[in-house]
């Protein structure tokens, strides 16, 4: 693993602002669990989803930054292929997981009334996400079947990625191509339209509202969801593209764009919902 391209110099100096983005990630959905935990006003859909988003922000964190740390700091570029294997298959389930939680999101927005039939769907579409990280499975084992160049594998990041690790085989990568494909559209690429059509539809219930304050204060209940799916979905667009069509740009560009995707969302996830919490009390 080389960490950052070209930042080699720099290294120790990138522990600082990465150490704490590590700490900022893990307390901020740690004291969102906490807090939804101790407090029964929140035993609510809304912050239940709240609570499964923080806990696979934790997850994608824990998943990538002790490799990441391990590099920049300690100067530790070695992992075994196996726990590589373990990785990535930790790495794209919480993604996975961290979409279809942001989709069930959506939905409770839609149909916050009532309830029952908001925790219906959003079970649904939670048991939906069940069954998609269940087609992760067979990536890890596609990975190993490969035939490997003799020698250490290079690996372009502090951690272990899919498209990364494919692209390091001697061998015929086009199943593994075509199935990483297809997990990425059937799931993210899936619920990413759900969430634009289900935003579709609460634009148009809104702008049926009576009053322009009633739309406001309607439309003022997403913002922090809207927030969080740009936050994920942005860079997960960013590194998709990047990864199938920018093979010429430096590799340095390569490794930023996936560190914002695996960083960015856990530290500012709790900022946002925690920002709002406060403006709202």
């Amino acid at each position: 693993m080389i960490g950052i391209p070209g930042l080699e110099a720099i290294h120790g100096w990138l522990t600082i602002p990465f150490s704490s983005m590590y700490t900022v990630a893990l307390t901020g959905n740690c004291l969102i669990l906490l807090a939804v935990k101790r407090t029964p006003s929140l035993h609510q859909p809304v912050y239940y989803f709240l609570s499964m988003l923080a806990l696979t922000d934790a997850g994608l964190t824990l998943s990538t930054m002790p490799t990441t740390l391990a590099v920049l700091w300690f100067d530790y570029r070695l992992i075994g292929f196996n726990a590589c294997l373990v990785q990535i298959f930790f790495l794209h389930s919480f993604s996975v997981v961290e979409s279809s939680v942001l989709l069930a999101m959506s939905f409770d927005r839609f149909v916050a009334s009532p309830p029952p039939c908001a925790m219906q769907l959003s079970s649904q579409i939670m048991s939906s996400s069940g069954l998609a990280t269940v087609c992760l499975f067979p990536v890890p084992f596609l990975l190993k079947r490969l035939n490997y160049c003799p020698g250490k594998i290079l690996l372009s990041h502090s951690f272990c990625f899919h498209a990364d690790v494919m692209k390091r085989a001697c061998a015929d990568i086009t199943v593994n191509i075509l199935y990483g494909l297809y997990v990425v559209l059937s799931t993210v690429g899936v619920d990413s339209l759900l969430i634009v059509l289900s935003y579709i539809l609460i634009l148009y219930t809104v702008m049926g509202l009576a009053s322009p304050r009633e739309r406001i204060q309607a439309l003022n209940t997403c913002v922090s969801h809207i927030l969080a799916v740009l936050v994920f979905y942005i860079p997960v667009i960013g590194v998709s593209m990047i990864h199938r069509s920018g093979r010429h740009l430096p590799h340095i560009v390569h490794a930023l764009v996936a560190y914002v995707y695996l960083i960015v969302p856990p530290v500012l996830n709790p900022i946002i919902y925690i920002l709002r919490r406060k403006g709202q009390g």
